[in-house]
């Protein structure tokens, strides 16, 4: 720095109003662009709630746990594309969040968590309510940081926000001590990011997008294996026209329903453990997958040695850590999905205007046989109880797809994930690679936040539910009306599942009673909701409808289904995809002759 722009900088100081930290961090928050935060205060934090009282930009939201408060910024987050926020305070309350932030890392959700500390002086004593949370988080953050200066506290948070943002989007922690946030200081909003190191790469490698044409001209059976990073990339309408051009096949992984419509005729729905025989027939049948923005996860693949044997790969993701670490690739891709895709569009028509397309008529009608015979389907249960599928197959068609389905952990995710007819992206919203139970109801309420004229419906089971149904107290008073419909099987119904098959029916704990206690209903009306209740086939739709009549309080749907429905088809872990069963001791039988 010149002599020059250091006076400059010392009378641009010298000129600033001072303020405190903790209103220097609410100012920041603003010009960050944050318009709501999930917080509870506490001691520590405790000098920012202050100011952000004053805030007339930012809404915060009191929500009942920290936790919760994480998942309602991913529910925000995943609902807008924008970063979520949520605030908590040292200690316990900053630990409370470490289970949201472990989740957006693993589902590259952007968020900023910022926390409160114990002073700067005390750091390191184990005073009251101190805990090395920037240690603790290290491995589920994409960053933290830890403030003690109060003139860093602009800089961190526009830092914090850039990073969860771009590249493979994560959670951020910024860790600000008590005695920062009490002292005085000048505030300066930076006027660029300057992070040495940090250079996401957007744009892929053109010598890369030349041998993946290639590859695709050559196939006769590549498959387009969409992840979720079509979804953070907002990628899905290049990733419509690539389909489109080409004729390939798609596959949406369960972070990626809603990238591509389930009522186009090339797709073959979701794959993996629970995904459709079609889409994991495409994949273990194909000789090229084009993976974008997936991560190879071991719900996709089954056992690895035996995943689509005959198959190169085109692997293109954002995060060059991603590529190579679980299988292989051929033609490895950094790059933005949406740049890629765009890339992969241009050479291709290029391509095809020289009289160069791929011929894959035969294996998309081999797929097209292979979807119309082993269609997603059900049995209603024998006594006249109530199919779980059932009610999401009714509530997808009552509330549509403009709707947001917000899910939690289980055998009621996966129906979610099978029988809702996802169109649009950013209308599905689940806890994937963490598989966090209590994750529905407090994202329903952010997406909710984020997207006020959307319906918004949390999917959860009764297990689920019993974890964080505390939000609904937040739902009520804040003016967030969400719609829950609970499906409640009285058990830990996925648990229950894999005893039935593995564990010789002997079922160790994952009776909940739920049907009894607690009563759903009266605890909907106890916190200031709706409570409404079906057990019968021939009520589903009149519930469901009255329901989508009211829009001014939360309702929640005690749906008490048939106990021992179960997720088909199923891969079972750690076994070869080729071992797909579509019903209980039932694998698809289908003739590959045409191959």
């Amino acid at each position: 720095m010149t002599r020059e722009m250091r006076q400059m900088s010392e009378q641009s100081a010298a000129s600033a109003p001072e303020m405190t930290g903790a209103q220097s961090l609410v100012k920041s928050l603003e010009n960050a662009g944050v318009d709501t935060i999930f917080g509870i205060p506490g001691g520590a934090i405790l000098p920012a709630y202050d100011p952000l009282m004053d805030s007339t930009q930012i809404r915060h939201i009191l929500v009942r746990h920290e936790q919760a408060g994480g998942h309602a910024a991913q529910g925000y987050a995943a609902a807008t594309g924008k970063v979520g926020v949520c605030m908590a305070t040292s200690g316990p309350g900053a630990t409370n969040l470490v289970t949201p932030l472990a989740d957006a890392h693993m589902d590259s959700v952007p968020l900023v968590a910022v926390t409160g500390q114990v002073g700067a002086a005390m750091i390191g004593t184990d005073a009251f309510q101190e805990a090395d949370i920037r240690g603790i988080t290290m491995p589920v953050t994409k960053h933290n940081f830890l403030v003690t200066d109060p003139a860093d506290i602009p800089r961190t948070i526009a830092e914090a926000f850039h990073i969860a943002s771009t590249g493979r989007p994560g959670p951020v922690l910024v860790d600000v001590a008590k005695s920062a946030l009490q002292a005085m200081t000048s505030f300066d909003w930076p006027t660029g990011i300057n992070l040495p190191g940090y250079r996401p790469v957007t744009r892929p490698h053109s010598k890369q997008i030349r041998e993946a044409v290639k590859l695709i001209l050559e196939a006769r059976r590549p498959v387009l294996y969409v992840g979720g990073g079509v979804i953070r990339s907002d990628a899905h309408r290049e990733l419509l026209r690539l389909a489109e051009f080409t004729g390939m096949p798609v596959v949406t992984t369960l972070m990626a329903r809603g990238a591509f419509p389930d009522s186009h005729p090339q797709h073959l729905g979701m794959p993996g453990m629970h995904g459709t025989v079609a889409a994991v027939a495409g994949l273990q049948k194909s000789d090229l997958m084009i993976s974008l923005g997936a991560r190879f996860d071991d719900r996709v693949t089954g056992n690895l040695d035996s995943f689509a044997p005959n198959a190169l790969v085109i692997h293109a993701d954002i995060d060059p850590a991603e590529i190579g670490k679980n299988r292989h690739a051929d033609v490895p891709i950094v790059g933005d999905a949406k740049e890629v895709i765009n890339e992969l569009l241009a050479l291709l028509t290029a391509q095809a205007d020289a009289g160069h397309t791929g011929d894959y008529e035969a294996w998309v009608a081999f797929l097209a046989g292979v979807k119309k015979k082993y269609a997603l389907g059900y049995d209603a249960p024998t006594d006249g109880s109530l199919a779980p599928q059932y009610v999401i197959e009714r509530l997808s068609a009552i509330a549509g797809p403009e709707a947001v389905y917000c899910s939690g952990v289980g055998q009621h995710q996966m129906w979610a994930a099978q029988f809702v007819q996802y169109e649009n992206p950013r209308t599905w919203i689940n806890s994937g690679g963490l598989g966090t139970m209590g994750f529905s109801v407090p994202s329903a309420m952010g997406a909710k936040v984020g997207r006020p004229d959307a319906t918004v419906w949390s999917i959860d089971g009764d297990g689920c539910f019993q974890m964080t149904n505390q939000e609904l107290a937040t739902c009520a008073i804040e003016g967030i009306p969400i719609k829950v419909a609970i499906i409640n099987n009285e058990s830990l119904g996925m648990v229950r599942q894999w005893q039935t098959l593995f564990y010789n029916s002997r079922y160790s704990n994952t009776d909940l009673h739920s049907k009894r206690i607690p009563d759903f209903v009266k605890l909907a009306d106890a916190y200031g909701c709706v409570g409404l209740s079906c057990d019968s086939p021939g009520d589903v739709d009149a519930t469901i409808n009255k329901a989508m009549e009211i829009n001014d309080v939360p309702v929640v749907v005690d749906f008490r289904v048939h106990r021992d429905a179960m997720v088909w088809p199923m891969v079972a872990a750690g076994t070869s995809n080729d071992d797909i069963k579509y019903a209980r001791d039932l694998a698809p039988d289908f003739d590959e002759d045409d191959l």
